[in-house]
Formats: structure tokens, sequence, C-alpha cells
């Protein structure tokens, strides 16, 4: 089964991760559950990466589930750590202390 990215899908995962509030973090995993989607968290990933830049929705605050920042995306850090996020190191947020229980 091919999963496509919708037009639903799309708002669906830009709605919900403006809901993220500042200073905690979500999972791929747990917007896509959200979503009713819970199979599809890389496509969450995907879309973020795709349709969620440039300022408009926080996907800065997005990481993977055991705190990983996406890689490559170098603003990420700076972004997170104004907004007060705890780090474990260099790559990872301590989830433990700034993750989001959704909606």
């Amino acid at each position: 089964m091919v999963v496509t990215m919708d037009e639903q899908f799309i708002q669906a995962v830009l709605d919900t991760v403006d809901l993220i509030p500042y200073g905690r973090v979500a999972t791929y995993g747990q917007i896509a559950r959200i979503i009713c989607r819970p199979h599809n968290a890389r496509l969450v990933g995907k879309t973020l990466g795709k349709y969620g830049g440039r300022g408009k929705h926080p996907c800065h605050r997005v990481v993977t589930a055991n705190g990983r920042l996406a890689p490559g995306w170098l603003d990420q850090r700076p972004m997170l750590l104004v907004e007060g996020v705890p780090f474990k190191d260099e790559c990872h947020v301590d989830i433990s202390h700034c993750h989001w229980q959704g909606i």
C-alpha cells in the first residue's frame, strides 16, 4: 500500500504542529498518532521537511522518539535553546523534561 501526501494529511500535520507550545517538543510518531495515522511517523517528517518551513509553523519543535534533532537542520538546536528546551547532548533534547503531552 502506497501512502500519498494528500492535502488533508498535510494540513492535519501542520495544524497539529501549530499546537505545540513554546518550550515543548513533540515527536514525529506522536503527531502521526494525533492525526490518526499511527504508522506514518516518517511521512510526518517528510511532510514537515517539504511543507513546514519558512517560519510559518514551529516545526523545530518536532524531534524523534529519543529526542534526536533533524539531521542537517543547523538552525533547529539554536531555535530550541532560545525557547529554553533542555538538551542531553549536541543532537538530543532531554525529552523527559520538555515533552508536550498533546491533545
